[in-house]
Order: C-alpha cells, then structure tokens, then sequence
C-alpha cells in the first residue's frame, strides 16, 4: 500500500539540485556519445551503417532491459547510494571502451554502459520524491531533466571534438574521466534518502493489469516512437552531412548538435503548455512541428537542415514531456510504478530500434528514404494519441518521468 510522502519535509539545500543535475548530466554524457563519431567509426572499422550504428543502439537496449528490474532492485538500498555507484559502474565500460579492437568489442562496451544508466535516471525520480517536498519536487525534476538534455549535448560535443583532434578512443577516455569526477562529487553532495522513503513511493502490482489498459499500451508505443525518431533522425542525419556536398568531420557533426540547447530552454515551457493545454494537444501541436522539421532537413541548405533538426529535437522534447504528463492520469497510483518503468524500457527499446533500423531505408533510398521512415513514425505517434488519449481538463501536471536524449 502506498503512503503519501510528508508535506512537511525540509527542503534540500541549492547544492542538492545541482548534484542531481549531475548525476542526470553523467549519465546521459555517454550514451549518444558515438553519434558524431559514427561515419569515423564505420570508416576505422570498414564497418556498415548498421553495424555502425549498433554503437548508438547498444546503450539504449540496455537500458530497456535494465530498466525494471533496476527499479525494482533499487528500493533495497539508500538511493542516493544507488545513484552514484551507477555511475561510478560507468566509468568502468566508458574507459574501456577505448580499449575495443574491434566493432564488436565496442558495442559490447556501450551495452554496458547503458546498463548503468537507470542506476541514475530511473532511480531519480524516486529519489526526488523521497528527499524533495511535494511543493518544490517540481525544481528537482527539472533539474534532473535539464541535466539530462544538458549531458546528451555535451556528451555528443566532447566526443566529436576529442576525436576529430586525437582520436575516437581518447574520445571515450575523456567521457570516462569527465563521468568519473561527476561521480566522485555527486556521491559528496547529495543528500540521503531512506530505504523506507524508496519503499513508500514504489507501489507494486502486476504487469498484466497494466497491458490491459488501452491507454498505457498506446501510452507505452508513443513513447517507443517519440525516441525512435530522435535517434533515427540525428544517427543518419550524420552520414547526411558527413557527403561530399557538406563534408562535416567528427568536429563539425558535434557543432550540430548545438541545436540541443534549444531543446534545453523549450523543453522547461513544456510543463507549462501541457497544464494550461493537455498533453494530448501540446503532444498533437509537438508532433506536426516536429514534422515540419524532419522535412526541412530534405532541403540543400545547411543552415535549413540545422533550423530542421532544431525543430526535430525540440518537438521531441516536448513531446517526452507530454506522455510522461500524460502516463499518470492514465494509470491509478497502485499501478504507477509498473507502469512508469514500462514506459522508460519502451522509450529506449524506440531508441535502440531507431538506431539500426534506418540503415535499411537508407541501403534503399539514403537520407530521403530515412526522412519518409521517420516521418511515418511521427504520424503513427499522432494517430495512437489521438485515437487513446482522452481530452485533459488544463490543470497542474504530475511530476514527469524521466528520459531524454
């Protein structure tokens, strides 16, 4: 049974937000790390464009399958304990993996990062709502949030610019010493959270009862598709521009992903959309901007590809935000925790499957190809939400659930 959490907590000080905005930073600094470096990796390797980009998939996969079950486990330890050994258990895998002879040994190297990452992510959220008064929970979200959205960036910008100067394997030692200092202060800083807290917030109940309900299924495959378009677009996206026509090196493919920090300062107004609006509507008006943007990746210009990809990633985002707005209306709190973790193993199986998959389309057609399969998973989201998703009343959303990219 579930106990609410006492209103009358005190609250952490400023130093806690920012060492959970850590934890959220390193662990998102690894996993998309290998996207500016895949037209390097495929060229060191003599490797394919899906082999290459199992490097992208391999994090996100285990992350899928790690993510249940981490949650379950955790609530027997102090979170906050929890959390920085997840990432200490990074480093390990990110350092060695600049020790991979090979394309198989680095993909191994990544799927265990990944494994590590809902030591931190899916662990959060509890921890937030075990040390955070329900008054100002909303702060520690957001500050886990921005760090993730934060780490992806810098993750993908460190990789590119290390390697295009020294090589892809320095890359990955750089990202490990970087994620090995984040640990050390994040285990410094934040706060303890009790066993007891954990278990009071971790309801349980069955996985059949929640794969009965219509609305967290088509719940569940927004969420697959909303990451398989992200990692789809900005994995090829790469090969894109890494032709002839625009010729962007490691360096240049990582400057692109400056059009994250977009993203970064959309994504806190999305809370505010989807309280006033709806997540179905905010997720309905995301989703065609989204559109909007994929296509504009199709033009010859740079720059339009860039304002495309801004769009892209913004409207993800955005759209993240409404179904995890939208999962907990959805769902009674008795089956909260199931479903919650459901969701998270959903949204990076979209990721791992948006990783590998395009590189059929783009044997068949390149980057038009990938744009039109990507944008037929953009209208497949639209038409699940529209069709499952009840209209909301405009009110206060619950604290979202974690996951970014």
């Amino acid at each position: 049974m579930s106990v609410p959490l006492s209103t009358h907590r005190s609250e952490p000080g400023a130093g806690a937000l920012w060492a959970l905005g850590l934890a959220g930073f390193c662990a998102f600094l690894n996993v998309y790390a290998a996207q500016p470096l895949l037209p390097l990796l495929s060229a060191t390797f003599g490797a394919s464009k899906a082999a290459t980009g199992l490097t992208v998939s391999a994090p996100n996969l285990a992350v899928a399958l790690a993510a249940p079950v981490v949650g379950a486990w955790s609530v027997r330890f102090p979170l906050h304990r929890v959390i920085a050994a997840a990432l200490v258990a990074m480093v390990i895998p990110t350092l060695l993996a600049a020790t991979a002879g090979g394309l198989p040994a680095l993909v191994a190297w990544r799927f265990a990062q990944g494994l590590a990452v809902p030591g931190v992510y899916a662990v959060g959220v509890t921890y937030a709502a075990s040390v955070w008064p329900p008054t100002s929970l909303g702060r520690a979200t957001a500050a886990l949030v921005t760090g993730n959205v934060l780490g992806g960036f810098s993750g993908r910008l460190v990789a590119g610019l290390v390697a295009d100067l020294w090589g892809w394997r320095q890359a990955f030692l750089a990202l490990g010493l970087l994620t090995a200092l984040g640990a050390a202060i994040t285990w410094r800083l934040l706060p303890f959270a009790s066993h007891a807290d954990a278990e009071m917030s971790s309801p349980r109940a069955s996985l059949v009862d929640v794969f009965r309900r219509a609305k967290l299924v088509a719940t569940f495959a927004v969420g697959f598709g909303v990451l398989f378009t992200q990692v789809a677009t900005f994995t090829y996206v790469t090969y894109h521009l890494a032709e002839p026509r625009y010729g962007l090196g490691s360096a240049g493919l990582s400057a692109v992903f400056t059009v994250y920090l977009v993203g970064a300062a959309v994504t806190p107004l999305a809370g505010r959309w989807t309280g006033r609006l709806g997540p179905r509507k905010v997720l309905a008006l995301s989703l065609v901007a989204g559109l909007a943007g994929t296509a504009l990746t199709l033009t010859p210009s740079l720059f339009a590809i860039i304002v495309g990809l801004a769009l892209s990633c913004s409207a993800s985002f955005v759209n993240q935000a409404s179904a995890t707005s939208y999962l907990p209306r959805a769902v009674g709190v008795a089956l909260r925790g199931v479903a919650s973790g459901v969701y998270i193993a959903c949204y990076y199986l979209g990721g791992a499957v948006g990783g590998v998959l395009p590189a059929s389309a783009w044997a068949a057609g390149g980057w038009p190809a990938c744009v039109a399969l990507v944008a037929t998973a953009q209208l497949v989201t639209l038409a699940l939400a529209l069709r499952y998703w009840s209209p909301e009343v405009a009110g206060r959303s619950p604290a979202p659930i974690m996951g970014t990219s």
